[in-house]
């Protein structure tokens, strides 16, 4: 059974004093596929460094977050567009809108969400979408890009049914991790009527951790308890729910 982690932040500093221990616990488990996503460029190196110990497993993409859209932004996304010359990404992410830490960047992160869209277009590669208290408006922006070359996940995906459905109509899988565990998640509610074509797994360790793990540091190996709720969720075994959301990341990533 091979099991696909979309979204996992093997480098941060959270996982210093056991990353080897962590990733070797995930891969005994049967995730064998990690992707990466970026943050800012305080971060390249030790994501370089990352894929070199792990190239058999660690996918990654470049990118800009949202949190980190500030005053510098231009730079940080002259360095996005650098990295791109220098190698090969499987996505460009995590991007996009963050209206929980600061609303007052609105306009730039706006301005660097899109600037990142047309370079994914560019470059012919998917987008991964971080979201949080901004549905209408990174809707906004997909409306205004939506093409056939638009396409992506939608990570930690936490909004409701005709939210889910509307990111699906932008090519969009949706990222499902431990709020999927959580008794106040909600999408456990409607997730099976979301056709399991257009889901991942995925993780965002170190955060979110699952239940039973609930409040304490994430890691990639706790995604079992993820693909545990969804079986219960579709009534499909979890061999099913591993080999499809699997092919599903394979669609998105083309790896």
């Amino acid at each position: 059974m091979i099991i696909t982690d979309t979204h996992t932040h093997l480098y941060s500093e959270a996982f210093d004093e056991d990353r080897d221990d962590i990733i070797t616990r995930a891969i005994k488990q049967g995730v064998t596929r990690f992707f990466i996503p970026a943050i800012d460029s305080t971060y390249t190196e030790s994501m370089f460094q990352l894929e070199k110990d792990y190239p058999d497993y660690v996918f990654l993409m470049t990118g800009l977050h949202p949190t980190h859209v500030k005053d510098d932004y231009k730079d940080e996304l002259n360095h996005v567009e650098e990295l791109l010359t220098r190698k090969s990404f499987y996505a460009i992410g995590e991007i996009g809108i963050d209206l929980y830490w600061d609303k007052t960047t609105l306009e730039i992160q706006k301005k660097a969400f899109k600037h990142q869209i047309k370079l994914a277009k560019q470059y012919k590669l998917p987008i991964v979408i971080h979201c949080r208290d901004a549905f209408n408006e990174i809707f906004e922006v997909l409306e205004e890009e939506k093409s056939d070359d638009l396409f992506g996940v939608f990570h930690c995906f936490t909004g409701t049914l005709e939210q889910a459905h509307q990111a699906i109509s932008y090519n969009m899988k949706l990222g499902i991790g431990g709020v999927a565990t959580f008794k106040n998640g909600k999408i456990d509610q409607f997730l099976n009527q979301i056709d399991l074509s257009h889901i991942v797994l995925e993780t965002d360790s170190p955060y979110l951790a699952p239940v039973p793990f609930r409040g304490k540091r994430n890691e990639s190996g706790y995604i079992i308890k993820v693909l545990e709720k969804l079986s219960y969720i579709y009534n499909r075994s979890e061999e099913d729910i591993a080999k499809i959301t699997t092919e599903n990341s394979k669609a998105i990533f083309k790896i």
